[in-house]
């Protein structure tokens, strides 16, 4: 036996962000879960690095926000973005956001960072396994089958060894070319590819050429080496990303980011090329049978909106709770059918977007490369809405032109600061909560609802578009699930949108 297995419900496959954090969060729900990856370890290579507000309001939700603030300490003060001929004359560029800026504060609890990937993914493995996840690398799915009941997968270990075990639900988080997408037959549409680039990983000491100009991004504008410099912890370790000249030999790397530098003599370690191709991919079903694909297994898109591991780690955000409640016998199996109904149309838009943004830091924001209007940047992050699914829909209007939280139904519930540094976003979870205004004794029978109930004042009536004794249903994932302006006037109303929720057969 290659090792022993406490009766895992679901079989994670792949051991990247989303993987991780598909563990974590079906811990934080207390479903069991067995996390394989076939790597030996994590990711050496930087790659992702922005993790926006919404992911850091879900890593706050299960408590792990400080200590991915923590591996983003050397990247604290590398916000800004920049552009100039070369590194060493580049200048910082205004930050702007075509809504103005907003009021950080009253918009969310949370702060977004920069974490180089492979200090996050060593930070959510270590997380997982303090937290009782079962982690597994060095080990892969090499086949596995479905039937009406579960599904059966064999494992291979590092030596060969093998073992087949049986688990409810699959989540396939294996990346890009996902195995386990091809062999369920799902096919991807999309944008395509949408150009080539390579990415040249290197070190050098340029932390006192960038001091007082510290960033994030800067832009190279030359014709002998165009490109953009990608901090990786702003001081040695440095990507170089360009479409220019991608089939340059490695020799002639260190070279060519002389100049791109503009200093002549530094010193630099090239310690990968990687080519890559840009391009939007989207898998037609984010569900088979048992089966479910999440990160970039379901969505492929150009990280110029820094969106593909933000959406991924919210794709598994949405399906763990899921998840848990069918397995625990709370909700019907159709809610399962949700998690696609309610991510594929985000993968795709999100995809969409980032596919039609210029790479120039200069216009991304604000113009895109086929006349496609460009989505808010913080409407994109926070205030997306479902089109349909697991809530109850009530047909009140919703813009991404800007961000439009006032309580619709298929939205992040809208922030408000509660005393004790709290924020309504840590009121629902692991369960549903129920906020009202102050007079929730209005409410039929209030003290035999069947969630926590937490009465709230005037302001986040307004806010909510309720009044006094109206109330927002959340689901465990901070979406509201039901609104109603004024208490319902029978006693089984929240049972009832709880039934419609939930997916659950009988109605009251």
């Amino acid at each position: 036996m290659m090792y022993d297995v406490h009766e895992p419900e679901v079989l994670i496959v792949g051991g990247g962000l989303v993987g991780l954090t598909a563990a974590l969060f079906l811990r934080y729900h207390g479903v069991p879960s067995l996390l394989v990856e076939r790597r030996a370890t994590t990711s050496p290579q930087p790659k992702a690095r922005r993790i926006n507000i919404r992911t850091m309001e879900l890593f706050d939700q299960i408590g792990i926000g400080e200590a991915v603030l923590d591996a983003a300490r050397d990247l604290s003060a590398h916000q800004a973005m920049a552009a100039g001929p070369t590194l060493a004359d580049a200048t910082r560029l205004p930050f702007t956001l075509p809504g103005g800026m907003p009021d950080w504060a009253a918009i969310t609890p949370s702060t977004a960072c920069l974490c180089a990937q492979d200090l996050l993914e060593p930070t959510l493995r270590a997380l997982a396994t303090e937290r009782g996840c079962d982690i597994r690398f060095g080990v892969e799915c090499t086949e596995f089958t479905q039937d009406a009941t579960g599904v059966a997968a064999t494992l291979r270990g590092a030596e060969g060894d093998t073992r087949r075990m049986r688990v409810s639900y699959l989540i396939a988080a294996d990346g890009a070319a996902s195995p386990i997408r091809e062999r369920l037959g799902i096919p991807r549409s999309g944008r395509g590819t949408l150009g080539r680039a390579v990415n040249v990983y290197f070190r050098a000491e340029l932390s006192n050429l960038v001091r007082g100009r510290e960033f994030n991004l800067c832009q190279i504008e030359n014709d002998r080496v165009p490109g953009a410099f990608m901090s990786v912890d702003g001081a040695r370790r440095w990507i170089f990303s360009t479409s220019r000249d991608i089939d340059r030999p490695a020799r002639d790397w260190p070279r060519a980011l002389r100049i791109a530098i503009g200093e002549p003599h530094v010193d630099v370690e090239v310690m990968s090329v990687l080519p890559w191709e840009p391009g939007m991919f989207v898998a037609d079903r984010y569900r088979d049978g048992r089966a479910f694909l999440a990160g970039d297994a379901a969505h492929v898109m150009p990280p110029y909106a820094a969106a593909g591991a933000n959406t991924g780690i919210q794709d598994v955000h949405n399906l763990a709770w899921k998840l848990a409640a069918v397995l625990r016998g709370e909700a019907g199996p159709a809610l399962l059918d949700t998690y696609h109904t309610e991510r594929h149309p985000i993968g795709w838009f999100t995809a969409d977007q980032s596919s039609v943004r210029t790479a120039d830091l200069r216009t991304m924001a604000h113009r895109s490369t086929d006349g496609t209007a460009p989505a808010d940047p913080i409407a994109m992050i926070l205030g997306q809405r479902y089109p349909s699914g697991a809530f109850i829909d009530d047909n009140s209007p919703h813009t991404l032109t800007r961000l439009d939280l006032t309580g619709q139904p298929g939205t992040r519930v809208p922030h408000l600061p509660l005393p004790g540094g709290r924020s309504t976003l840590d009121l629902p979870g692991p369960g549903f909560a129920l906020l009202t205004g102050p007079r929730a004794d209005r409410w039929p029978q209030p003290d035999r609802l069947p969630v926590p109930v937490h009465p709230l004042d005037e302001k986040w009536c307004a806010a909510a578009g309720i009044t006094s004794s109206g109330a927002l249903l959340l689901r465990p994932d901070q979406i509201v699930a039901w609104r109603t302006p004024i208490a319902p006037v029978y006693p089984a109303a929240l049972d009832s949108a709880l039934d419609r929720v939930l997916a659950r057969a009988h109605q009251h």
